[in-house]
């Protein structure tokens, strides 16, 4: 029951708890019902379990019930199918750092009561270590995308500034890029199924191939498609750059979030090297522009 010398302020703060957990319960046993790996879905319906007694726990001090957020609900869970398991929960665990601070402030509030001091401990450690041993295949081939990604960017990135100053025609630009860009991913594709195979890992050789290929060919339309459909061909580098960079923002992102890695170091390197290629080509194609009288 709910101590009387509760705040207002402070009663309405646990109400929210109250509405988180009870929404990641839900969150975590749609997960689980979805998932197919037994682990994974042991995992996912341990976590649930714990998210619906914290949800109790706090239901003590207020006597109340509290409807889920279905909008919560809706979000990570569609997060989750489309950007994998892994994403979607540590995105929404990444957001709970500023509950778990007010769940401190509220032990301040009500010293000594140990079934709030379980809840804090389990939501900064125990459901994180559970996280981690959640098995998803994608994340398996992380360095393959990282891969073909890295290379796509940097190759296609400076072959197309190089060609745009070279060529100065658009389709001639855009029909070198993707002829270059498709024999690279094919290239590249090939490259990592031979060195997946001589690993001797529990990566798939065809798998990891494939995910390399994919990641390279889908940055090769990315970054040609502004020169199939607009005249200016420095109008054209100017959207295959910022291009570019938002394929390396989203994806540091995904991977930052996936891997717990730091997303700002990992964003200014590629970026920094994607762009200093494409500076450099840029130059040459300048250079050889003037020293070959190019005009096409």
């Amino acid at each position: 029951m709910i101590d009387t010398k509760l705040s207002k302020k402070t009663k309405k703060k646990i109400l929210g708890f109250q509405r988180d957990e009870i929404s990641e319960h839900h969150i975590y046993k749609k997960l689980a019902a979805r998932t197919k790996d037994l682990k994974n879905k042991e995992i996912l319906k341990k976590i649930s379990n714990e998210e619906r007694e914290h949800y109790q726990t706090w239901k003590t001090y207020t006597n109340m019930d509290v409807k889920p957020s279905r909008f919560k609900i809706w979000k990570f869970y569609l997060i989750s199918i489309i950007f994998g398991i892994t994403f979607g929960i540590k995105l929404m665990e990444g957001g709970e750092e500023g509950a778990q601070k007010s769940y401190g402030e509220i032990l301040k509030l009500i010293p000594e009561r140990p079934e709030i001091e379980r809840v804090i401990r389990e939501e900064q450690e125990h459901e994180s270590q559970l996280i981690e041993l959640i098995d998803e295949e994608r994340l398996k081939y992380v360095s393959s995308m990282v891969l073909g990604l890295n290379d796509a960017l940097v190759e296609l990135t400076g072959a197309l500034a190089g060609f745009t100053l070279t060529f100065q025609n658009n389709l001639v630009v855009a029909i070198a890029g993707l002829v270059m860009g498709i024999a690279a991913a094919l290239s590249m594709a090939a490259s990592e199924y031979l060195s997946t195979k001589s690993e001797e890992s529990e990566k798939s050789p065809a798998k990891a191939s494939l995910y390399t290929g994919f990641a390279y060919i889908l940055v090769v339309f990315l970054l040609t498609i502004p020169y199939f459909f607009i005249m200016d061909v420095y109008i054209c580098l100017v959207l295959t750059v910022s291009s570019a960079i938002l394929v390396i923002l989203i994806f540091t992102y995904y991977i930052s979030v996936a891997k717990d890695l730091d997303f700002k170091r990992r964003f200014l390197e590629m970026a920094l090297i994607s762009l200093g290629i494409a500076v450099i080509s840029y130059l040459v194609g300048f250079i050889l522009r003037i020293f070959f009288h190019i005009e096409v």
